[in-house]
């Protein structure tokens, strides 16, 4: 771990903070202000939606003015967007709130490359673990961001609008960090240069094929789960501490095995590593279908945050295998498209399901995409093996 690794882990901490803070608030404050309870996470939804829309507009920042500029075009973005999100609680403005957060995807699209950024900020021989690494860094979020919307949900007149604030603050801090970062300067394109395959190409090849389609419906999975928790525990009749404890726990699961999946993939293999992942996803399910106590909630989204590290994890290490430099944004944007793509029908229908049919319905329907992931595995293990 050099020092721009380190930097990088933090702005990756503080991007979580973001993520977790917001998971945490807007479905409550869209509860809150919603025309109807079916709408209360169309602003998770909108914050998705925005990433997805904007995964080619960043591949092109990118591209042309490398990551530093991106990134830190994105930190501006967020600093508005929570600005927005401040004066839609403070307007009582649904849409309004929809709109930040919809604004607020771009930085989402931005800060998804993070890990991506980390492969070239090491040696060859240590990528596994800088990927793994710097996606520990969102421990810092596990442990900030469900105490920050905690500690400020009173902290002004209206509830939640102290969030916002410190969301600001969470930005320009983070604007900071990607300053200090020295990241590898953009190639210079040369006239006649061969630009690498197109993504329907990409496609064609089973192992980028599978790792978009893990890295897509884990986060899907997770996102299903975690953002109807804190409206299936306030249906319960559980206070507010307990969904903030819950989510912390939550993504202390997603982040913590960081610090040695990237050694488990090096010894294990990438393949056997997201098997367990998807083992983790189900153990979950059966957990949050055994009862609806705080500990079978903290229980289930451990284990799920868990089973999205090494899903997610290993995504994106086999992904690496399957694209050259030139293709890189254009493999990278179609992950980070796919991701969004899922993130946002998921986080509709978390919404829909649990405030229509209810928490354990939403569990036994997220057993469909678990199932997939599994079968997609265990048909890449075999493709592999009949090839060799």
């Amino acid at each position: 771990m050099n020092r721009n690794l380190w930097l990088l882990a933090l702005a990756q901490g503080l991007f979580l903070t973001n993520n977790v803070t917001f998971i945490a608030i807007n479905g409550l404050v869209g509860l809150s202000l919603a025309p109807l309870a079916w709408m209360a996470t169309l602003p998770v939804v909108g914050y998705v939606v925005g990433g997805a829309l904007s995964t080619g507009l960043v591949a092109s920042t990118q591209a042309r003015w490398g990551r530093q500029r991106s990134f830190q075009l994105g930190l501006l973005v967020a600093l508005l967007s929570a600005g927005l999100g401040l004066w839609a609680v403070l307007d009582n403005s649904f849409w309004l709130l929809v709109a930040a957060t919809v604004i607020a995807g771009y930085y989402s699209a931005n800060a998804q490359l993070y890990r991506f950024a980390a492969v070239e900020l090491c040696t060859a021989d240590y990528r596994d673990k800088a990927v793994s690494l710097v996606l520990a860094g969102g421990l810092m979020g596990a442990v900030v961001g469900p105490n920050l919307a905690l500690r400020t949900r009173h902290l002004l007149a209206t509830d939640f609008a102290g969030a916002y604030v410190a969301l600001m603050l969470v930005a320009g801090l983070s604007l900071l960090l990607i300053s200090l970062i020295r990241f590898t300067p953009p190639a210079a394109r040369q006239a006649g240069a061969p630009a690498g395959r197109s993504v329907p190409t990409l496609l064609r090849q089973p192992v980028f094929l599978i790792a978009l389609l893990i890295a897509a419906l884990s986060y899907g999975v997770m996102n299903l789960l975690m953002a109807a928790t804190p409206l299936a525990m306030q249906t319960c009749g559980l206070p507010f501490a307990d969904t903030a404890w819950v989510l912390e726990w939550h993504v202390i699961g997603m982040f913590a095995p960081g610090f040695f999946t990237g050694n488990l993939i090096k010894r294990f293999g990438v393949l056997p590593i997201m098997g367990l992942g998807a083992a983790l996803n189900l153990a979950c399910i059966a957990v949050a279908l055994s009862g609806q106590e705080p500990a079978q909630f903290e229980i289930a989204l451990t284990l799920l945050g868990v089973g999205w590290n090494f899903l997610f994890t290993g995504s994106t290490t086999l992904s690496l295998q399957a694209y050259t430099p030139e293709e890189k944004d254009r493999a990278q944007a179609s992950i980070n498209f796919a991701v969004f793509a899922t993130m946002a029908c998921t986080s509709f229908a978390s919404g829909a399901l649990v405030t229509t049919q209810g928490w354990d319905w939403l569990n036994i329907g997220s057993l469909l995409p678990v199932l997939l992931m599994s079968a997609s595995l265990w048909w890449l293990y075999r493709h592999q093996s009949a090839t060799r």
